[in-house]
């Protein structure tokens, strides 16, 4: 279970990476390919083994208006049961 303590980061194979095509990020795995929302892509650029839910949340708080820990943590748990990120 994720929680605000907890350390996101992604799963082993799985690369975000910038389409210059399309212009979005898109997220590459094994099984396939993903295009996140906005919201999603700047989450997943903070996912990187190293900061907590807390501290993702507190980063996009400065970039963005109306940053809540909870919207992180629904983000987070989509992603987990897409099976594109793990947590500590």
């Amino acid at each position: 279970m994720i929680a605000a303590g907890s350390v996101p980061e992604l799963r082993r194979g799985v690369r975000l990476s910038f389409d210059h095509v399309r212009e979005t990020h898109v997220l590459l795995f094994p099984e396939g390919v993903l295009v996140p929302n906005v919201t999603a892509a700047a989450v997943l650029e903070l996912c990187d083994g190293a900061r907590t839910v807390t501290a993702i949340a507190a980063v996009l708080g400065k970039r963005f208006t109306g940053v809540r820990e909870q919207d992180v943590l629904d983000v987070l748990a989509r992603l987990g049961e897409r099976r594109v990120v793990a947590w500590t």
